[in-house]
């Protein structure tokens, strides 16, 4: 019975790969001392969002670890170094239509723009391109037209 414990215990582990472990860059490029001024290398340690990568990523020993990290926080007082990239695009939830749907409706419900009677007929007002000028009360807002686009001779 043990033997058989021991047979099934030896075979899951024989199926287990042991994972190749990192060379750092510290060690292959000979790199004794970490200067804090060293922009170019410590950047190799970070990740995109200037996130300082771990041990496991980056295969540095505990020691390598420490004065790498020692070195951007460093930097970063000095401001060398960023201690957070903005992220500019941001994900949506949904799928890739979307935005664009609901971009769409929100033009849809925006109501047109009224310019009052008195400032059409004098001409005090510039209508731009677009607006749909009409009376001020709600019954001729569905009734309003839209000015056309001025030509390129006209001013």
């Amino acid at each position: 019975m043990a033997r058989d414990r021991d047979r099934r215990k030896s075979s899951s582990s024989d199926r287990r790969r042991t994972p190749k472990k990192k060379v750092s860059i510290l060690t292959s490029e000979q790199i004794g001392w970490i200067d804090y001024k060293d922009v170019n290398l410590l950047r190799r340690f970070m990740s995109e969002r200037a996130k300082i990568r771990a041990r496991r990523v980056t295969g540095n020993s505990a020691q390598q670890q420490r004065a790498v990290a020692r070195a951007i926080r460093v930097a970063r007082e000095m401001a060398l170094l960023p201690y957070s990239v903005r992220q500019v695009t941001q994900r949506s939830k949904g799928g890739r239509g979307r935005d664009r749907d609901r971009d769409r409706d929100r033009d849809e419900l925006r109501a047109p723009v009224i310019i009052p009677e008195s400032a059409e007929g004098n001409g005090a007002a510039e209508v731009p391109e677009g607006v749909t000028v009409g009376a001020a009360d709600e019954s001729s807002v569905g009734a309003a037209a839209t000015t056309p686009a001025p030509e390129d001779g006209e001013s």
